[in-house]
């Protein structure tokens, strides 16, 4: 049996097929406005984040909590894999600012991931224009 199985079930997965609950969401939310505060009124010592704005535009919580998934972008640019790196090396330094202001059991790990919902939106607009689509949606 696999370590990570109980009873032959997945241990990361979450039983129901619902969304998140309302709790994570709550706290989704909260970690949220508390990263983009830090974002927006923290210089960070490392070279490669001085002088840089992120947006966090959404973080997703594991069933249990643990975990969190913070989307970040870099404003009105699309290079924020780039500073991927660099935010994992001051994630602890933003745990630690994160646990001085929200009060959890266990802090959850976060992991950055650059988003890419904007490039994606713009990609749609720009298909959106094109002359053959804007013709065929006049015919409507």
């Amino acid at each position: 049996m696999n370590k990570f199985t109980v009873a032959e079930k997945d241990f990361f997965k979450k039983e129901s097929t619902k969304g998140p609950s309302q709790r994570q969401l709550r706290v989704a939310e909260e970690i949220r406005h508390i990263l983009a505060d830090l974002f927006i009124r923290t210089e960070f010592r490392d070279p490669e984040l001085q002088g840089q704005k992120f947006t966090v535009t959404e973080v997703q919580m594991t069933f249990d909590l643990r975990h969190a998934i913070v989307y970040v972008s870099h404003l009105g640019q699309s290079d924020v894999a780039d500073f991927l790196p660099a935010l994992k090396r001051v994630t602890p330094y933003l745990k630690n600012q994160l646990s001085q202001k929200i009060r959890l059991k266990f802090l959850p790990d976060l992991r950055f991931e650059a988003d890419t919902t904007l490039d994606y939106a713009a990609k749609i607009e720009m298909l959106l224009q094109n002359p053959k689509v804007v013709r065929d949606l006049k015919k409507e």
